[in-house]
């Protein structure tokens, strides 16, 4: 889930980042306006989907924009582990412009392929390992706007409103909360046979 200050993406452990001319550039009101396109473009999807459940949606690259990708970058964790490529967040943000062009390119024309993921071998309590998979920073990337821009808008139309598994800004603690104002609510267990 991306992280937020206010309305903007918010990742830096600075609250401010100097630009090459020692200005200071504060993703102020031009970044939150890249954001809400994003969420546009989501909403219109969602909207499409609504209006059209048997459509068959076959391109759908086209919703990975360049924002898409900066806002995905921007909701990676700064201090993750780099994955089997070396990347890390803030190495990929000195350049970021230029990665994210390149990024797009390849997305858009084909070029772009994941790279395998490093694995990594936790110990357990018990004494055993599990194995991990990380995966490398522009595949995360990758990952997550595919996920929030395409995905996401496509399936929670699929959803009921009860269904709380998996879904964004929702969890086990708010399907507990509706279990519980429904119990309270019908009355549940005044009616139950207390033998």
């Amino acid at each position: 889930m991306l992280r937020t200050k206010g309305t903007i993406p918010w990742r830096s452990k600075r609250e401010r980042r100097l630009s090459p001319e020692g200005k200071s550039r504060d993703p102020t009101t031009h970044q939150a306006q890249k954001w809400a396109r994003v969420s546009q473009g989501k909403e219109r999807l969602r909207e499409f989907v609504k209006r059209n459940p048997e459509e068959r949606l076959t391109t759908l690259l086209h919703h990975v924009s360049m924002e898409a990708l900066r806002t995905a970058f921007y909701a990676q964790k700064c201090e993750a582990a780099p994955g089997v490529d070396g990347m890390t967040w803030e190495r990929y943000a000195e350049d970021l412009e230029d990665r994210m062009t390149d990024l797009h390119r390849r997305v858009h024309t084909g070029a772009y392929r994941a790279t395998p993921s490093k694995r990594v071998e936790i110990p357990k309590p018990d004494g055993g390992t599990r194995p991990l998979g990380m995966a490398a920073l522009e595949d995360k990337i990758v990952q997550r706007a595919v996920v929030e821009r395409i995905l996401t808008p496509i399936f929670e139309e699929e959803f009921v409103g009860f269904s709380y598994g998996f879904r964004p800004k929702r969890s086990a603690h708010d399907a507990l909360d509706a279990l519980a104002y429904v119990i309270k609510r019908r009355k549940f267990f005044d009616t139950v046979n207390q033998e």
